[in-house]
Parts: structure tokens; C-alpha cells; sequence
């Protein structure tokens, strides 16, 4: 199943260029990333072509990362739908991990994300 990796950066110019770089100088691409920072601290949620190499990449660049399967989730297109989705699993005590927007088409928005229980999260929405 493919992985998605959230990946510990520093919230400093050139961080994200950093990790970028490493994972292309191994011939890894980038399929979808998000990233963000609060203070001192940032992260980057990505999906690549080769999850193993990713992974070792990162390792030996010791980056602090998680990783976990990806479950695809479709929800309408419109305010209150991740509210509505993201509520459901809290009311039943799975948590998101990651999620990326992976695009918008005929009234849907499509998302990857990541949780602590996939299974109990599949059961949940029908995965």
C-alpha cells in the first residue's frame, strides 16, 4: 500500500529545499506535499514514487518522520465536508495523522490521509 510520510523540518529558509533536494538526488519524485510551520518547528506531508527508497533516504539524512498507509477519501466539494468527515473519526476515537488534498473534480475533493487505526478508519468510511 503506498505511503504517505510526514516529515520533521526545521522552520527555516531552506529546509524543505533541503529535503527536497536529498530525495531528488535519489531519483525520488514528489507526487503530492504540503507543508507548514508553528514557531521553530515544521513538517511536510509527501507521497513519492518509491516509498523504500524515501524511507532510506530520509534515515540516513536523519530526518525525525512518520509514516502510514494512505486511505483515499472522497467528500463533497463545499464548506462544513472536512468538519463533517474530521468530526466522525474524533467522535470515534481515530486520529488523523496526515491528510493532502489531492484534487478537485465534478463536485468532489479527494484526499489522502493518514491515521493512528487504519482499519477502524476504513470501517468508518466505507473504505
Amino acid at each position: 500500500m503506498p505511503q504517505q510520510f510526514t516529515v520533521r523540518l526545521r522552520n527555516e529558509p531552506g529546509a524543505l529545499a533541503e529535503m527536497a533536494q536529498a530525495l531528488a538526488d535519489n531519483g525520488i519524485d514528489i507526487r503530492a506535499v504540503a507543508a507548514g510551520g508553528v514557531g521553530s518547528f515544521g513538517c511536510a506531508v509527501l507521497t513519492t514514487n518509491n516509498d523504500a527508497a524515501a524511507r532510506e533516504v530520509l534515515r540516513r539524512a536523519k530526518y525525525a518522520f512518520v509514516e502510514g498507509e494512505v486511505v483515499s477519501v472522497a467528500v463533497e466539494d463545499q464548506p462544513g465536508s472536512l468538519a463533517r468527515l474530521t468530526r466522525r473519526l474524533a467522535d470515534a476515537g481515530v486520529n488523523i495523522e496526515s491528510l493532502l488534498v489531492l484534487g478537485r473534480r465534478q463536485g468532489k475533493a479527494e484526499l489522502a490521509v493518514t491515521f493512528d487505526d487504519v482499519d477502524k478508519a476504513r470501517r468508518l468510511l466505507g473504505a
